[in-house]
């Protein structure tokens, strides 16, 4: 294994050398290439004084100058800051102070904005992709078009900070999760492992390199060296052509990618043969959505399970072992995972009860960046990290998420669970969708309602969806409303905002 992440680019320059990296939009860059551009960079910072420990923010949407920026920071032993490409001004300037970052790379259409919050922030450099800056910036093309292509990093132990992830902050502020070079290494060997990752795979992914299910897709290519297709944003035609194109043996999205491609009036069309293996995260895949998926893609769907805190994934299926549809598979090798009292975390339920899903390893977080507080309350002193997702697991040891904590509707004192709901409405034909949240109730104090897309050309009827859930769920589980809509709201990775359901109304 790699000692830092640093190391990366310069080590798979030297094993695959001009063999494809990344193809992104038309344009090819090989290992070195990107190693090269990745030193150009790094001996630019250096130049601006940045410094190992320092903070550098990054900004930008998927593009390959993501990719040179988070290695070229690396490179200088810098801590790279990731941010979600949705978040506002008002919360850029919030993470920035929080962690003191120094330097922020963005992309051009957010130079303004940045412009405007830099002087109530600690940062000193705001650096714009391409070569057209406005005054007060610089220009990535200026770091990137000359320099050394070489860069002597110092020296970065293991177990030194490498990366600081802020979660998206539901209840009140972001967190920073502090993740080591150690964390973020053997979360891509070892979901490598896993997936049998290999310099035979072409990898198209239109995930956010800032997230850490594409942050671990984008290490694994560079580590194994794979060919990644990246996409800039999730489109079902780009996706499904770059697949063709590039004769990809791997796809990577969320359930909702896997939902809206299903539902593309196109798919058949399409030349999928290449793809030896997809995997799904971020939310759970219903069931009766995952065996159409492999019927329609002609390969086996691999549930992944993880979050910022791990950073990755911290459970998935091997793709040599048991497919269990459903499930989000076993934990990964060296890691431990248990399903715990929700109430007391000491206690471990017995195969088959609910309770919290707790991680143990050296995928776990260092904690929370200057919060200690939230650290105390998220890992216990023994190191078994709470994850507020309710969970079950088989006597095999496979891991079945029910809900996260937050999500659950207290309906009349019986607890019910949207993803419950979201499963048995994805096997009715007419929906391509849907996202169930909670809605105040007099009597009962909440009652569950769905918000459903159905599929082009499909008809469905409030009172069809209603009675196709009551033969499947217990009476107090079967939604009281239905409406449809034409999109959900979601995440930048596509993962389902329930708390933002309400709106639709």
């Amino acid at each position: 294994m790699l000692k830092n992440l640093a190391q990366v680019t310069s080590v798979a320059a030297e094993r695959f050398g001009s063999k494809p990296a990344v193809v992104f939009e038309g344009r090819w860059f090989s290992f070195g290439e990107i190693d090269a551009l990745a030193c150009r960079l790094a001996n630019a910072l250096k130049a601006l004084g940045i410094k190992p420990g320092d903070r550098v923010t990054l900004y930008s949407g998927n593009c390959w100058e993501w990719i040179v920026s988070y290695y070229g920071i690396l490179k200088t032993g810098a801590v790279a800051n990731p941010l979600n490409v949705m978040l506002t001004p008002p919360e850029v300037a919030y993470v920035t102070k929080d962690c003191g970052a120094r330097a922020i790379i963005a992309s051009a259409d957010k130079g303004a904005a940045l412009l405007d919050i830099k002087k109530d922030t600690p940062l000193e450099h705001v650096i714009l992709f391409g070569a057209e800056v406005p005054a007060g910036a610089k220009a990535f093309e200026d770091m990137t078009g000359k320099g050394k292509d070489t860069f002597k990093s110092p020296a970065i132990e293991t177990d030194a900070l490498s990366t600081i992830c802020y979660t998206s902050g539901t209840t009140g502020h972001p967190k920073g999760a502090m993740l080591s070079h150690r964390n973020v290494l053997m979360n891509t060997a070892l979901t490598a492992v896993m997936h049998r990752r290999t310099e035979n795979d072409t990898v198209v992914t239109a995930l956010p390199c800032a997230h850490v299910y594409g942050n671990v897709v984008m290490n694994g290519c560079f580590f194994y060296g794979g060919t990644m297709a990246l996409i800039r944003r999730f489109e079902e035609t780009a996706v499904l052509e770059a697949i063709q194109e590039h004769r990809a043996t791997m796809f990577e999205g969320v359930p909702t990618a896997y939902m809206m491609l299903l539902a593309h009036p196109d798919l058949g069309k399409y030349e999928l043969g290449s793809l030896t293996r997809c995997t799904v995260g971020g939310q759970t895949m219903p069931i009766a959505k995952g065996q159409e998926v492999e019927k329609r893609f002609g390969c086996p769907l691999l549930d992944l399970w993880g979050m910022t805190e791990l950073a990755g994934l911290g459970t998935t299926h091997a793709w040599y072992a048991e497919n269990r549809l459903g499930s989000i598979g076993v934990a990964l090798p060296y890691v431990s995972v248990k399903i715990a009292d929700a109430e007391d975390a000491k206690k471990t339920m017995p195969p088959g009860e609910v309770g919290e899903l707790m991680v143990k390893g050296p995928i776990v977080m260092q904690g929370y960046f200057g919060n200690e507080k939230a650290t105390k309350e998220t890992i216990e002193p023994d190191g078994w990290l709470h994850t507020g997702d309710l969970a079950k697991m088989d006597e095999q040891g496979y891991v079945w998420i029910v809900d996260r904590k937050k999500d659950m509707i207290n309906s009349a004192g019986f607890k019910v669970f949207p993803a419950e709901i979201e499963r048995v409405l994805a096997a009715h034909p007419a929906v391509a969708m849907s996202a169930v949240g909670r809605v105040p109730d007099k009597l009962k104090g909440e009652l569950a309602k769905a918000y459903v897309v159905l599929k082009p050309g499909a008809k469905a009827t409030e009172k069809d969806l209603i009675e196709f859930c009551r033969k499947e769920l217990a009476a107090y589980k079967v939604p009281r409303a239905v409406s449809f809509v034409p999109s959900l709201p979601m995440t930048s990775t596509g993962k389902l905002m329930r708390r933002e359901l309400a709106k639709l109304d």
